[in-house]
């Protein structure tokens, strides 16, 4: 059980690579469109308690006017854009209406719609960006560059786009794999968690496969070269990931699905209302006083807060409870989530081995401590994450850890070193019996295949030469994930589907626990894709949960993509539609619920809108609607749907969630 020479922290993270640039995140000051929403919303905040406090309308109105100019200038250009292609949207309308309400007196209401337009503008850019930097930081994963050996035996170093497809290339310990290849000579412990997702590092020797960006352990490689870097399976994780978010079908809120007819509707009818009367002899200012009270009842201002609202308030809480849902589009479909793919390691598991079982053979004399007590001590000088596991086990139980001599890793064996004067070897079973055949070795061998098929990691302890007991190594299952695929399973009414890089009978065992039946086991990036894909044609609305570069193209494709947050990498964080900041599995459904309850609100303001708006309408087209009423009315109508919005920041909306 070799060592590595990299500490643990780096084992997910993503450094730069050789002779470039750390990897740089757009600011958010350094996007125009936050820039504007910030100076609306300072000059609102200004403004506000001036008019609330009885100021004279010249210390608050230009702060307004500038509020209105900052913040409604895009999306009025936008929009003024659009017209161009013949469309109309409701972000013009809402510019249009807050300039209506500004000249009927309105103007608080109006820089209050401004200000939100903003803002949601500016976090959709930034939600952007981000991901555009993380899809160009996965790239720091390989290395620049590559010691390539000619065919006289001598080292070049190369940027890795000039290897060609057979050349050989040394990969010295602690550093990564400048290619896709195949092992042509030595021995090591690989950590390619980045591209399977395995919690432990791989044994590689002559004949098995390696992977670009992939970090080596305490053993010297040779590798010939299978694929060009441009087609290595980083190269390719990129491209899926910014093929899935180029791809992936736009959602929309609910108004604005609806939002050319409203908006089209709206104009024609306001047309209408203002010219017809003139047809039949009306005087130009009732009709014109008509038309003005119908554009105000009539506009979309409380459909958009009767959406906004439940869906604003379901995020702040989701946030407060570790939940970071990153927009209302977002906090919309995950509502509609009718499939769950999971991730293993890091996701319903901690993504760390754990020492699960150490069994003394019979005849060896010792207990259980005992046997654990010399593979520490043996294990403590090393780094790699078998080791370490050891060594928490034992002090975990407290046990006192003698001083280890004479220390030594072989790649792909394991460690020997001299505790109390005896050679204890700890390391992989079959490499460390080498085919004996004598009856401690027979009974070391069956105990190995039964932890091993029970999904587990077998390592075996030997004093002298001779087996004295074995331990398993596991990721241990995180304590609310039975719980989590239990309700998952309620709220969709389908069980999860299991994803996995890791080996099938790892995968197997943990599904078993958990109660998952179908399982994806071995499966590289563009594997989860596909399945994914499969889902979905299916007819499925998808979400998966993930927390490795390896999950990012999945999490991309899917409806909805769901990071943890703790362990998780840039890439997958900057992927997912949401991130689980503090890795309690149990939110995932319990953000599902919430959702659904926010759609509920959501319809339930629909209605309530509705009924205003035809009911003011009606009384304009009818009678003579005074428009201080009208306004009022519209007014009211925005209050009444703001506050049902407003339920869902309550306590009591996430415990019924979680429940």
């Amino acid at each position: 059980m070799p060592s590595t020479l990299t500490a643990p922290s780096t084992d997910r993270a993503a450094a730069p690579h050789e002779g470039g640039a750390p990897r740089r995140r757009t600011r958010v000051f350094a996007l125009p469109e936050a820039r504007w929403a910030a100076a609306a919303t300072i000059l609102f905040l200004i403004a506000l308690p001036l008019q609330l406090t009885g100021a004279p309308a010249w210390a608050w109105g230009p702060l307004y006017a500038l509020s209105y100019a900052t913040g409604g200038w895009e999306p009025g250009w936008a929009g003024l854009q659009a017209l161009k292609d013949k469309t109309l949207d409701v972000d013009l309308l809402m510019i249009v209406a807050a300039l209506g309400a500004a000249a009927i007196g309105q103007v608080m209401d109006g820089a209050l719609l401004i200000v939100i337009f903003a803002t949601s503008g500016a976090l959709e850019a930034l939600a952007t960006a981000r991901t555009a930097d993380s899809v160009r930081g996965l790239l720091a994963l390989s290395p620049a560059k590559a010691t390539r050996l000619d065919t006289d035996g001598s080292e070049v170093i190369v940027r890795v786009e000039e290897l060609a497809v057979g050349d050989t290339i040394l990969v010295r310990p602690g550093e990564r794999v400048g290619a896709d290849g195949r092992v042509l000579d030595g021995a090591s412990d690989v950590d390619q968690a980045t591209i399977t997702g395995e919690p432990l590092p791989v044994a590689k020797e002559v004949g098995d496969e390696v992977f670009a960006g992939t970090l080596n352990g305490t053993g010297a490689l040779q590798v010939r070269v299978e694929r060009d870097a441009s087609d290595s399976v980083i190269a390719r994780i990129v491209r899926m990931v910014e093929e899935a978010s180029e791809t992936k079908a736009p959602t929309q809120l609910f108004i604005e699905k609806v939002e050319q007819r409203y908006s089209l509707g709206m104009v024609a009818a306001t047309l209408a209302v203002f010219l017809v009367p003139l047809a039949f002899g009306a005087e130009l200012t009732g009709s014109l006083l008509r038309a003005m009270t119908f554009m105000i009842v009539a506009s979309p201002c409380a459909v958009v807060l009767a959406t906004m609202p439940p869906l604003l308030s379901a995020i702040a809480n989701a946030g407060r409870h570790g939940v970071l849902v990153k927009s209302a589009v977002v906090m919309e479909r995950l509502g509609e989530t009718d499939a769950v793919a999971l991730d293993k390691t890091g996701t319903l598991t901690e993504g760390t081995p754990r020492v699960t079982d150490a069994r003394p053979l019979t005849g060896s004399g010792l207990d259980e401590n005992e046997v654990l007590t010399l593979a520490a001590a043996a294990e403590h000088p090393s780094e790699h994450p078998l080791a370490r596991a050891v060594v928490d086990a034992a002090r975990e139980r407290g046990l006192d850890l003698p001083v280890a001599e004479d220390f030594d890793s072989t790649p792909g064996i394991g460690v020997t070193a001299s505790v109390g004067g005896r050679v204890v070897a700890v390391g992989a079973p079959a490499r460390l019996l080498d085919g004996s055949s004598d009856a401690y070795s027979a009974r070391a061998a069956a105990v190995a295949r039964e932890l091993e098929n029970s999904g587990r990691t077998a390592v075996l302890v030997t004093v002298d030469g001779d087996p004295v007991g074995l331990l398993a190594v596991a990721d241990r299952l995180r304590a609310d994930a039975t719980a989590t695929v239990a309700s998952l399973t309620s709220l969709t009414a389908a069980t999860p589907v299991l994803l996995t890089g890791d080996n099938p009978r790892a995968a197997a065992r943990l599904a078993a626990e958990v109660g998952i039946g179908d399982v994806r086991a071995g499966l590289l990036p563009q594997h989860k894709v596909d399945v994914v894909k499969e889902l979905e044609h299916a007819g499925r609305r998808v979400m998966v949960v993930g927390d490795g570069v390896n999950d990012a193209p999945a999490l991309a494709a899917a409806h909805t993509g769901v990071a943890m947050g703790r362990a998780g990498s840039d890439l997958a964080l900057e992927t997912a539609d949401a991130v689980i900041v503090r890795d309690e599995l149990r939110t995932v459904p319990a953000v599902i619920a919430l959702s659904r309850r926010a759609r509920q609100l959501v319809t339930q303001n629909l209605i309530i809108a509705g009924v205003f708006i035809a009911g003011l309408v009606a009384w304009d087209l009818i009678g003579t609607l005074p428009l201080p009423l009208g306004v009022a009315g519209h007014e009211g109508s925005t209050v009444i749907v703001g506050l049902n919005g407003l339920r869902l920041l309550r306590e009591a909306a996430w415990k019924r969630a979680v429940q």
